[in-house]
């Protein structure tokens, strides 16, 4: 036992505690009280062993003292503010003949203000709404119904906002909030503000080729959505997807597919999204996004490179944090699932996943990872396809041959063809500006340099761009496939 990491993590204790910290606090003191009391177990020595027990009963009274302003904080948060009553309308010692209560500026009519104070009266009974003016009480001052100030605030003045309309409850309530009530505040802020997509607008359409992984999605996340009824029991749908594949080939797009067609919000998360330097937040960070999944359910998480977060358990350069995450998500997933026998499809939480290492992930996952689907290179037909996709805004000229392109790039990731796409297109561009000073390109207009791309542009292109996939890395991913996959 590390006797320096002991006074260390006791130390974080209490300066977390002294600068508010609370949660992480807590996380050092239970970690000090269990490493003193298993330091206790090996010692011989009896007057050594007590003066330990003592410092880990200081520990754990600190322990419970921290607790117990925690539980005050909560019932401060738990407890909503009293509903404001409206005040009464204070009592002038004017005569009311002489002083009548006061009119909203928006409600002053300058003719009134030259009647007699019978007709002021009259014109401020016919201007307010909502005050109520009964019989004078004893003093002769008007009394005002209660129920009906209630629109207006202490001195009659009408309660609006600034433009002077009704706030707009209806959208409030269609777009539900998570209640991050036991989580950190900020935690809760940055998962909604930076992994929660409600549109991510991308569409089968947009994705060339891939015809078996889109079937296979469709029936995993689309259609338990249409056919509720029928996914059920052990029909259920699947807990979650696995996706292989070489770099480039569309397993991103794949997955905002999915969420953009089933309408589910769509959770982007990758490593650093559940990372954090303070000892047990990122289990919480884990636990954080699948609560909130389950809350706007149905919902699609989407984890990419998830061999970065979850490698296999046990080896050698393996840290007791990077564990911890591990065994939090495999919990979660296990708590995630399709519907069971009672449950409603429309509420599930689908994990989809995508690596581009699939033999470096944990056993455990991937029996979690019900389906795992290969994503491979486009075929010629898709890679023809996926040219006509990333064209769509370019003028091409008569001889550009679009399938004799798709013959050259054969090997090529969506990547790939996507940068000689681009290239492509770039390439009149750069002829145009070529020997001109940079005042000259200044004055150069758009239709200037909107020339269509020619077939030896696509030429040029290809003898740069090498594809990025080799033979080899497709034996291997072939191999995985055939001893794992599960389509």
């Amino acid at each position: 036992m590390n006797l320096a990491e002991i006074c260390d993590n006791a130390k974080k204790g209490r300066e977390y505690a002294l600068l508010g910290n609370y949660d992480s606090s807590i996380v050092y003191y239970q970690g000090v009280i269990q490493q003193i009391q298993k330091h206790c177990q090996t010692l011989r020595d009896p007057a050594l062993k007590v003066r330990w027990l003592q410092l880990r009963q200081e520990l754990t009274e600190e322990y419970e003292q921290l607790k117990g302003i925690m539980g005050t904080l909560e019932s401060f948060k738990s407890v909503r503010p009293a509903e404001v009553l409206p005040s009464k309308v204070e009592e002038r010692p004017e005569d009311p003949a002489v002083w009548p209560p006061p009119i909203p500026a928006e409600h002053r009519n300058p003719v009134a203000a030259k009647r007699p104070n019978s007709a002021v009266k009259q014109q401020q009974k016919k201007d307010s709404s909502g005050l109520q003016h009964r019989g004078a009480g004893p003093g002769g001052r008007a009394q005002v119904n209660p129920k009906a100030a209630g629109a207006r605030d202490t001195r009659g003045t009408r309660a609006k906002d600034d433009k002077g309309k009704k706030p707009d409850l209806q959208g409030d309530a269609e777009q539900k909030k998570f209640d991050g009530t036991g989580y950190d505040s900020d935690l809760v802020d940055s998962l909604e503000r930076d992994i929660v997509s409600r549109n991510p607008n991308v569409h089968w359409d947009d994705i060339a080729d891939l015809e078996d992984a889109k079937k296979l999605l469709r029936e995993a996340v689309v259609l338990p959505m249409w056919m509720p009824d029928f996914f059920k029991g052990i029909r259920r749908p699947w807990k979650g997807v696995l996706m292989v594949g070489p770099p480039g080939t569309g397993k991103t797009m794949l997955a905002k597919a999915v969420a953009t067609e089933c309408g589910t919000t769509f959770f982007n998360v990758s490593s650093s999204t559940l990372s954090s330097k303070y000892r047990g937040e990122s289990e919480k960070l884990v636990r954080l996004l699948f609560d909130m999944a389950r809350f706007y359910a149905p919902t699609t998480i989407f984890i990419d490179e998830i061999d970065s977060i979850c490698g296999r358990r046990g080896t050698s350069d393996e840290h007791e944090a990077s564990r911890r995450v591990k065994s939090e998500l495999l919990i979660q997933m296990d708590g995630v699932g399709g519907a069971l026998e009672n449950d409603d499809p429309s509420k599930m939480v689908m994990v989809l996943a995508a690596t581009n290492f699939p033999w470096d992930i944990d056993e455990a996952l991937r029996r979690r990872l019900e389906k795992r689907i290969y994503i491979p290179l486009p075929t010629a037909l898709g890679r023809v396809e996926l040219l006509k996709i990333n064209l769509r805004e370019v003028e091409l000229a008569p001889d550009v041959d679009l399938d004799l392109i798709g013959g050259k790039i054969e090997g090529y990731s969506g990547a790939d063809i996507t940068n000689v796409c681009r290239d492509a297109s770039m390439m009149a561009m750069r002829r145009r500006i070529q020997g001109l000073s940079p005042e000259e390109i200044r004055a150069l207009s758009k239709d200037e340099l909107q020339m269509p791309v020619t077939m030896e542009d696509f030429t040029l292109t290809v003898k740069k761009i090498s594809k990025s996939v080799s033979a080899a890395d497709l034996e291997k991913y072939e191999a995985w496939m055939a001893e794992f996959g599960s389509v």
